[in-house]
C-alpha cells in the first residue's frame, strides 16, 4: 500500500494506492476544503490545527491506522523549496555534500537554520566527461520540522517527504510514455502558484513556481466585480472564460454587463507572459531544444477555457493531464488532474521497501 498526501492551500488531498503483480490500482481517494467558509479563506493564515483536521477526518473516511503505516509521502512546495540540475566535478561523498549545501544557501530563504538537502546522481555528464549531473533539493531545517509537527500531530510518522515538482514527475512517467527527444511541460495549476516543470529524457529537469493560479484569478474577480470569494470561485469554476455573464455585488449573474471575458483572460495573460519567459530562458540554457506537448494539472486545469487559451498563446498542444491513465480504478473521480501530486507521491511510497 502507498499513500500520498498533498498539502494544498485550498484543500487537502490523500490518495492510496495498491500494487499486485505489478499492477496499480486505486484504493482510496478523498479531498478536503481547509476552510469550510470559502469566505473565511486566508491562504497565509492556515493554521496547524485546521491541517491537522483534514489529514484526520480523510484517515477516518480511508479507514486507516495511521501509526502501523510506514509508507507515507507527503509533499513540501514553495519558495522555501528549491530544485535545481547541477552538472559538478565527480568527487567524494563529503565534498559532494558540502558543495552542494553551499549550493543550496543560494536558493532558499534563510530562516535561521540549517539548510537539509537531498541529491541524486542523474549520471556522467555527456558533454564532459570529468563531469556528473546532479538534481539538486534543498529546504530548511525549520520547515520540515513545522511540516513533520503537522503529520505527528495527524497521527503519523514519516521520514520520507518529496516537492511537488518531484511528484509530479513521478506521476508523469507512470501514466506517459515519453519521446526520446525533446522535452514535455507540465503545468499545474494550483490555488497559490503554478508549478512549472521540464521534462525531457536526456534533457535538464527544469522547474519555476509562477506565482499565477486559482486563488489569483479569484481575486482578480473579487476587485474587479465586488463580489465575494465564493461566488468568485463558484462562478469561475461554473463559466471559465467562456461566459459572456459577469457576476454582479450581490453574487448573481447579469447578462447586461461587460464581457467578463476579456477580464479574465487578462490575469491569464500574465500566466503565459511568465510561461513564455521561462522556457525562453531554459531554450537559452539548452540550444535546440523544442517542447513534444504541455500538460495541465492540479485543481484549476480544467476551468472552461484555460486549455485552449494557452495553446493558442503558446501555439502548442496542450493536454490534461490524467493521474489514472495507468492506474486501475472503478471509482467515478471529479477533477482528477487535482490528484496529480497526490498520485505521484503514493506511487513514490509503493517504491520505499
Amino acid at each position: 500500500m502507498g499513500l500520498g498526501i498533498d498539502f494544498g492551500y485550498s484543500n487537502l488531498k490523500m490518495v492510496e494506492l495498491e500494487k499486485n503483480n505489478g499492477l496499480i490500482s486505486l484504493k482510496n481517494i478523498g479531498i478536503k476544503n481547509i476552510y469550510d467558509d470559502l469566505n473565511r479563506f486566508d491562504p497565509e493564515n492556515i493554521t496547524k490545527a485546521q491541517w491537522v483536521s483534514a489529514i484526520q477526518n480523510l484517515s477516518n473516511e480511508f479507514n486507516l491506522q495511521p501509526k502501523k503505516l510506514k509508507n507515507v509521502i507527503s509533499s513540501m512546495s514553495g519558495s522555501n523549496i528549491a530544485i535545481q540540475q547541477l552538472t559538478t566535478l565527480e568527487m567524494g561523498k563529503e565534498e559532494l555534500e558540502q558543495s552542494l549545501e553551499f549550493e543550496a544557501k543560494k536558493h532558499i530563504p534563510l530562516d535561521g537554520t540549517e539548510a537539509i538537502i537531498d541529491y541524486h546522481i542523474m549520471g556522467q555528464d555527456p558533454n564532459e566527461i570529468d563531469k556528473v549531473n546532479v538534481l539538486l533539493v534543498a529546504t530548511t531545517k525549520n520547515t520540515v520540522n513545522q511540516h513533520n509537527q503537522i503529520l505527528l500531530d495527524s497521527g503519523y510518522k514519516s521520514n520520507i517527504y518529496d516537492a511537488d515538482p518531484i511528484a509530479l514527475v513521478n506521476c508523469f512517467t507512470h501514466n506517459y510514455d515519453q519521446n526520446d527527444d525533446g522535452a514535455d511541460v507540465i503545468l499545474n495549476v494550483g490555488n497559490q502558484s503554478s508549478t512549472l516543470v521540464v521534462y525531457g529524457k536526456t534533457l535538464p529537469f527544469f522547474t519555476r513556481e509562477i506565482n499565477v493560479a486559482g486563488y489569483h484569478f479569484n481575486k482578480y474577480l473579487m476587485e474587479k466585480k465586488s463580489s465575494d470569494y465564493e461566488t468568485a470561485e463558484n462562478f469561475k469554476i461554473n463559466n471559465g472564460l467562456d461566459s459572456k455573464t459577469e457576476i454582479s455585488g450581490e453574487g448573481n449573474e447579469s447578462t447586461d454587463s461587460l464581457n467578463l471575458q476579456i477580464a479574465e483572460k487578462s490575469i491569464l495573460a500574465n500566466l503565459t507572459d511568465e510561461i513564455r519567459k521561462t522556457l525562453r530562458f531554459y531554450v537559452k540554457s539548452n540550444n535546440q531544444v523544442f517542447f513534444n506537448k504541455f500538460y495541465l494539472s492540479g485543481g484549476s486545469a480544467m476551468l472552461p477555457g484555460l486549455q485552449s487559451f494557452i495553446a493558442e498563446n503558446l501555439n502548442v498542444d496542450v493536454e490534461i493531464l490524467n493521474p489514472f491513465q495507468k492506474v486501475s480504478s472503478s471509482n467515478v473521480i471529479e477533477n482528477p488532474p487535482q490528484y496529480a501530486i497526490s498520485v505521484g507521491l503514493a506511487l513514490h511510497s509503493l517504491e520505499v521497501k
